[in-house]
């Protein structure tokens, strides 16, 4: 969660995604290899005047006629706590139980009876009500929580793009495999031409 609107955020965010992005390719590595990324930053504060809803989300568009680039590689994503205004009674989704809890965790004794039965927030609500933790530690331990979320998430892409190039590897091999049955008929046949040859 960023908590201060600090100078240079802007680019920060844009700089992370976009190194997330290139750093997935090796030497010779092929460009269809790349992975979408998206980049999720919670703010405490209002970042964007313009628009009041809580949720933005940024994608790469023609700057004229807004038509979509043909990849949609590169998303980012913001979420302003401060203009999530929806009380504990009038939660729609499992997506609106976080931003509750994230916007008012603080403040919470008890885990609401709401969002009790989700066992991730339930979790979530120990570790940030730990009563040993100092404001410091509680602020380390969330950064490492979403840098174990995030590499959570880059191993699951990096397996998937493994997975990916062992199939290509696979049909690769198949596609050899199917001229070298096509050379072995084609040289069965010109043999069978030329003991004709010989029996005439």
């Amino acid at each position: 969660m960023q908590v201060l609107n600090v100078a240079g955020l802007e680019k920060r965010v844009l700089y992370n995604a976009t190194k997330a992005y290139s750093i997935q390719l090796a030497l010779g590595e092929r460009y269809t290899d790349l992975n979408p990324v998206i980049a999720l930053t919670i703010t405490d504060f209002k970042m964007f005047n313009e628009f009041d809803s809580v949720m933005s989300r940024f994608i790469l568009k023609e700057a004229s006629t807004l038509v979509d680039y043909p990849v949609a590689d590169l998303e980012l994503v913001f979420v302003e706590l401060p203009k999530f205004n929806q009380t504990l009674e009038n939660l729609n989704n499992l997506g609106d139980g976080w931003l509750y809890f994230m916007k008012n965790m603080g403040k919470l004794n008890l885990v609401p009876e709401q969002m009790a039965v989700i066992p991730e927030i339930q979790e979530a609500f120990l570790v940030a009500n730990s009563a040993t933790l100092t404001p410091e530690e509680l602020h380390e331990l969330e950064q490492e929580i979403f840098f174990t979320h995030d590499m959570i998430a880059f191993e699951a892409a990096m397996a998937a793009k493994q997975k990916n190039r062992g199939e290509d590897e696979r049909n690769r091999g198949e596609d050899k495999r199917s001229r070298g049955k096509d050379k072995r008929s084609r040289g069965d046949g010109e043999k069978s031409r030329g003991d004709d040859g010989v029996g005439s």
